[in-house]
């Protein structure tokens, strides 16, 4: 990776004083899926049907697996479509680009016709190890990919794969967000970063616990993440943070989530625990 323009900020951490000043968010149950949604890893809100997809890996998160799915989902929790799309490879994270749905598996990412559900095309990725996210910069068309275990952002464009960055500071890199230009980063050891694609350009934003598995953005420069474990932060807009969810101590994950901005709803899989939760913020 080439480093000279690479600027590192210090990460900011929680304080006493940052509690009093944090803008108050609160997690408040609405509804849980039933337990049909077999370890699900994502939740994508498509605003146009006003729906959501769900990624299932159904099973073990290997290269063996074939047996993976995404489902779609009612704003009620209801299943409306169980298998949308059927035998994908350990499906993560996705995103929307026109009318295609994008979803990692292990090595590869597929394209699916959001119409059908069928697999259009599926886009290998040189060396990979383990993709896992999606973020799409819809206005130039590129579909963005982490690969976890090795370190890696990658860029999908007009069907060709394309290394982003690579090396220090990145390290297990994870959940992917693209807001206004840039691209943000989940790193695997809890900061969330902040890249420009352009000018490769990285600060640090923000750092909570653990590694960061899902971004979603709630305006004015603040954001949801979780860990896998079972953590929810709220991540103000100068980078101090708050707790807002713990089921770590219950075994129940918080993977990759969504959001429906209008309604102010978060949507959090719980993977092993099989079931998707809804959370108004408030």
């Amino acid at each position: 990776m080439t480093k000279s323009f690479l600027i590192l900020l210090p990460a900011l951490w929680l304080s006493s004083t940052s509690f009093s000043q944090a803008q108050n968010v609160n997690l408040k149950p609405v509804w849980e899926s039933d337990t049909t949604l077999r370890t699900p890893e994502s939740v994508l809100f498509e605003p146009g049907q006003k729906i959501l997809y769900v990624a299932c890996i159904n099973g073990s998160p290997t290269l063996e697996n074939k047996s993976s799915y995404i489902a779609k989902l009612g704003l009620d929790g209801k299943v409306i479509q169980l298998k949308f799309t059927d035998n994908l490879n350990s499906t993560k994270g996705m995103g929307i680009l026109g009318d295609k749905l994008y979803v990692t598996e292990m090595t590869q990412v597929a394209e699916i016709a959001l119409a059908t559900g069928k697999i259009l095309n599926r886009y290998p990725i040189e060396g990979a190890k383990f993709l896992n996210d999606i973020a799409i910069d819809t206005k130039k068309g590129v579909v963005y990919v982490t690969d976890s275990n090795d370190s890696k952002v990658w860029a999908i464009t007009n069907g060709k794969a394309s290394l982003v960055l690579a090396g220090e500071p990145l390290k297990g890199t994870n959940g992917l967000l693209f807001e206004t230009d840039q691209l943000l980063i989940g790193n695997g050891e809890g900061s969330l970063l902040s890249l420009n694609p352009v000018t490769k350009q990285l600060r640090t934003i923000a750092k909570v616990t653990g590694g960061i598995d899902g971004i979603v953005a709630l305006g004015n420069k603040t954001y949801m993440v979780t860990e896998w474990a079972g953590k929810v932060w709220h991540i103000q807009a100068d980078g101090t943070t708050e707790l807002k969810m713990d089921t770590s101590t219950q075994k129940i994950s918080s993977a990759d989530i969504g959001y429906n901005p209008a309604a102010k709803m978060l949507f959090v899989p719980t993977f092993f625990h099989n079931t998707v939760k809804a959370f108004s913020l408030n």
